[in-house]
């Protein structure tokens, strides 16, 4: 029989953080990082890392560990994230995966050996400045050139996927396609139950959404991402100069823009970030969605708690 792992997933700003913190305190559970931002050390209010209190309310997993400055990829995050459910299985506790990658979720759970590719970091920084000069598009052209179904997959404007498929090209000589393509022929060790968040009325996800960045602003956004810039973070790893809560005020710092623009620029991006998130998410996955619209942690949490019961 295999053994039985959660995922709680769904937009930025839905609930998740608060409603896995619910169920690992009714189903003896324990929570692990999903989001590829979250890991990062520093970088915590710009990715909405949870924080003390939320932190004190369950064991939390892979969150706040890597070195912002050195670049964290998928290939390195599947065998911490296997060591840490075998060591919460060990202990008769149950895993629960929590965020918003869902790269990281459907890697992890597609049972294959990850292919190591090779990260190059000059080669990140000089498709980043041709996607500046030259467009987004004309970059997206360059990856649909060598691999046209990762081309169709992946949205122009989405840079850092378009740069890291023709990373894996470059490095390994194969399409980022054709080695998708081969891991879906595993078979996952793990039977996972995926529970979602979702909002029919996307005007509240959005509210909750701008609410949160202006929380972000008040919490110290502008200073936390002035450390960052210092001490060369942004410079170093072009993961986290293309963050969503960062990206945006760099162009605050670089004069480019008014800080009431760049804030909008930040809240346009995250809603668009979300939308890519649930399209994710629908299209990847058996995923248990759960209707927010106008209810409380309590309801989501009972709901919850019905569908996981059957699971357990």
């Amino acid at each position: 029989m295999k053994a039985k792992i959660l995922a709680v997933v769904g937009p930025t700003v839905s609930g998740k953080s608060a409603l896995a913190i619910e169920i690992a305190k009714r189903f003896n559970g324990e929570i692990i990082c999903c989001d590829s931002m979250q890991i990062y050390k520093q970088m915590n209010i710009g990715t909405a890392k949870p924080d003390g209190e939320e932190l004190n309310s369950a064991v939390h997993h892979l969150f706040d560990f890597a070195d912002p400055k050195v670049s964290f990829s998928c290939a390195d995050y599947i065998p911490l994230a296997e060591r840490v459910v075998e060591d919460i299985l060990s202990r008769g506790k149950l895993p629960i995966f929590c965020g918003g990658t869902g790269l990281y979720l459907d890697r992890f759970l597609s049972g294959a050996e990850f292919e190591s590719t090779e990260v190059d970091e000059n080669f990140r920084r000089e498709m980043n400045a041709f996607a500046l000069e030259f467009g987004n598009e004309a970059l997206h052209q360059k990856l649909r050139e060598i691999d046209p179904k990762s081309a169709d997959e992946i949205h122009p404007n989405n840079v850092k996927r378009v740069i890291r498929a023709l990373e894996i090209y470059k490095t390994s000589g194969r399409t980022k396609s054709e080695i998708d393509r081969e891991s879906k022929e595993f078979s996952s060790k793990y039977d996972c139950l995926q529970i979602g968040i979702k909002y029919e009325d996307r005007e509240l996800l959005y509210d909750r959404i701008n609410l949160r960045v202006d929380k972000m602003m008040q919490a110290g956004l502008i200073d936390e991402t002035r450390k960052l810039l210092e001490a060369g973070v942004f410079e170093a790893n072009a993961t986290a100069a293309q963050a969503i809560g960062y990206k945006e005020l760099l162009s605050y710092f670089n004069n480019e823009k008014t800080l009431i623009c760049a804030v909008e620029d930040l809240k346009m991006a995250t809603r668009r970030y979300a939308k890519r998130q649930m399209t994710w998410f629908s299209a990847h996955g058996n995923v248990n969605w759960l209707v927010a619209d106008n209810k409380n942690i309590a309801e989501l949490v009972f709901e919850a708690e019905q569908i996981i019961k059957e699971f357990i």
